[in-house]
């Protein structure tokens, strides 16, 4: 269950956000996670729960933008939409495509006091 070490890593960030722009509680955190980031949504909940407890963000709200995963096909230069990798391009059938997007997990907004 990796989720633990990416709350952990989450909540680093928050503290690290804290001290530079000083503020002292997290109300409300949103997370962007692309749906071929490897990340469990649900795991992701659970675990955010268990680790912020007792911290600057204990009763902060976790707010989760899943981003849809999106490929360029080499073969017929245009971008289509996957579900995972090695899929087929749904426009040539080529498996030449580059993800350019939904691998990754970013905080995209705080709300804080």
């Amino acid at each position: 269950m990796h989720e633990m070490s990416l709350c952990e890593g989450v909540l680093q960030i928050l503290e690290d956000e804290a001290q530079r722009q000083h503020f002292s509680k997290v109300k409300a955190v949103w997370l962007e996670i692309g749906t071929m980031s490897g990340v469990e949504i649900e795991a992701m909940r659970f675990c955010f729960d268990v680790i912020v407890r007792n911290t600057l963000a204990d009763e902060a709200t976790l707010n989760i933008i899943e981003i849809p995963a999106e490929a360029w096909c080499v073969d017929c230069a245009q971008t289509i939409s996957i579900q995972q990798r090695y899929d087929a391009c749904p426009h040539c059938g080529g498996y030449s495509l580059q993800v350019i997007r939904g691998e990754a997990m970013r905080i995209k907004e705080l709300e804080v006091e």
